[in-house]
């Protein structure tokens, strides 16, 4: 499922238009952003949590050359699935 068609099953389900389900899931896409932006977690109970997960400096290895390379720590961000979302996947 792409973004138009998130889209138009918001707006089916909840009896709202089309421009309003988008408004909404941009709402949502940019306060989660933000949040996590701040480092905050954004929890939605029976759903999932997004929350910003930290990797730490390491050593790679550029496959072509085999030379050794620093790879930077960095901020990345996670996504939990909550117990509800698994039993409905899972069924």
């Amino acid at each position: 499922m792409n973004k138009a068609e998130l889209v138009d099953a918001m707006a089916s389900r909840a009896g709202l238009s089309k421009s309003d389900a988008k408004k909404a899931l941009e709402a949502f896409v940019g306060a989660t952003t933000s949040a996590m932006q701040n480092g905050e977690r954004v929890a939605m109970v029976g759903f999932g949590t997004f929350s910003v997960s930290e990797r730490a400096a390491r050593k790679g290895r550029n496959p072509q050359t085999g030379a050794t390379i620093d790879i930077a720590a960095k901020r990345v961000p996670k996504f939990s699935a909550g117990a509800e979302l698994k039993k409905a996947v899972d069924n």
